[in-house]
């Protein structure tokens, strides 16, 4: 099955909205590694190692863009803490 873009956006998070609201330029970077690393984890629990492959993390909407299969996409939508699964969608030029 091919893999293709998908973007994930997570539930309300307090941890989140608390490092986001007191960014500064260390708070920047701080955001960032949080995101990244609940990202990584939420992915390393719900798919298997090598078959995914994560793009991007989005430090301002609490999501991140990977490239799964559609059988992947549907494990991440039942997955805990996950708000929305889309399928990346190309705009005509």
């Amino acid at each position: 099955m091919e893999s293709e873009r998908y973007f994930v956006f997570m539930n309300y998070d307090s941890e989140y909205e608390r490092l986001r609201s007191k960014r500064t330029q260390k708070g920047s970077s701080e955001v960032d590694m949080y995101l990244s690393k609940k990202h990584d984890e939420l992915l390393a629990a719900n798919l298997e190692a090598g078959t995914y492959k994560k793009t991007l993390s989005l430090v301002i909407v609490d999501g991140f863009a990977v490239e799964i299969t559609e059988d992947q996409a549907n494990v991440l939508r039942a997955a805990k803490g996950v708000r929305v699964v889309e399928k990346n969608q190309e705009l005509p030029a």
